[in-house]
């Protein structure tokens, strides 16, 4: 982990901001294609909301972006899927299981979280206290109202938080690339 203070547990706030729409599935895909570039090593970047959110589908789409082939499947079971991809050893974690957030500790996870790693955290909140805190934060929110089968009358939004400078630096790099969704 890099020596800067990323926490947002501790009361840091996040040094910028920025909203974008998804409205369907291609949308996420393409965010996941922006995204996936702009990771470095030791970045720990969390994704939260609501199941079915779009959250493995985002990750799916990074691993693309960086050209990964093979079947990417949700950790929600395994706790933790591992690629090797280009330049990078990325993690992908779902703690949406967790009974108790030290389970994580139990598991051995920290281990993971090197600064020649990039992880990728579903459910961040289950193992408060014991996940690092985010480089960049990416939070899920259905827009309006919903209709049968609980999808979204017109989307979703996507509200993306930097803490640490690696995170500035992508959220940067996004928001020139989005600059007409930027809030």
């Amino acid at each position: 982990m890099n020596a800067e203070t990323k926490s947002v547990e501790n009361g840091q706030t996040p040094a910028a901001a920025l909203t974008l729409p998804l409205p369907d599935e291609a949308a996420t895909q393409a965010f996941g294609w922006a995204l996936g570039p702009l990771l470095t090593p030791g970045m720990v970047v969390w994704f939260d909301g609501d199941l079915g959110a779009g959250k493995t589908t985002l990750a799916r789409a990074v691993l693309r972006s960086l050209g990964y082939e093979g079947p990417v499947k949700s950790p929600t079971y395994t706790l933790v899927e591992f690629y090797v991809v280009s330049r990078l050893y990325l993690y992908h974690f779902d703690f949406y299981r967790f009974n108790d957030p030290s389970e994580f500790e139990d598991a051995g996870l920290g281990e993971y979280f090197r600064d020649d790693t990039v992880c990728l955290v579903e459910w961040p909140d289950k193992a408060a206290a014991y996940v690092p805190a985010a480089d960049l934060r990416i939070a899920f929110h259905f827009a309006g109202e919903t209709v049968p089968e609980s999808r979204p009358a017109d989307g979703r939004r996507l509200v993306l938080h930097a803490y640490s400078t690696a995170g500035r630096q992508c959220l940067s790099s996004l928001r020139a690339g989005y600059s007409s969704a930027a809030s």
